[in-house]
């Protein structure tokens, strides 16, 4: 009741069936945000422990039908797909530079470089998430980004 009801989704409960499925120890988020909010957007930023210290995993799986993803399907994917660690040492991957006007306190979350790739151009992949080892990103080994599908537990 908290949210304003033009920005309810309509949750399908085969989506959230899928997720409990696949994903038992995780938790999900549901954004609810007007689109006609769009350009005074606030970022959204999680801090957790994942599951595995050793992998970086990037949330890619899709399904824009508001159903559950299909984990068979290849997907068109149009995507920059960029990973960061705080272990990086000094000169590692792009440097990144943010607004002068940026809050410092956000600015204190977020990455002074990253290195990752673009993924598109027509390209279609199994759908998943995409991920990598923490070594293999530490060492700009970025052939070695893979793609995580989803199995049922």
């Amino acid at each position: 009741m908290q949210v304003p009801p033009h920005r309810r989704p309509d949750l399908d409960p085969g989506l959230l069936r899928f997720y409990a499925d696949h994903f038992p120890d995780h938790t999900i988020a549901v954004c609810c945000f007007g689109n006609a909010d769009a350009r005074r957007a606030k970022p959204l930023l999680l801090w957790y422990s994942p599951l595995d210290p050793d992998r970086l995993t990037v949330p890619a799986l899709d399904s824009h039908t508001g159903a559950a993803p299909d984990p068979d399907a290849a997907v068109p994917v149009d995507h920059w797909v960029l990973f960061s660690t705080d272990r990086a040492p000094s000169g590692w991957g792009a440097p990144v530079v943010y607004p002068g006007d940026m809050r410092h306190s956000l600015r204190d979350f977020l990455p002074t470089a990253v290195a990752g790739r673009h993924y598109g151009r027509g390209q279609a992949l199994p759908n998943g998430d995409f991920t990598i080892s923490h070594r293999d990103l530490l060492a700009g080994d970025l052939d070695r980004i893979e793609r995580l599908r989803p199995a049922r537990r």
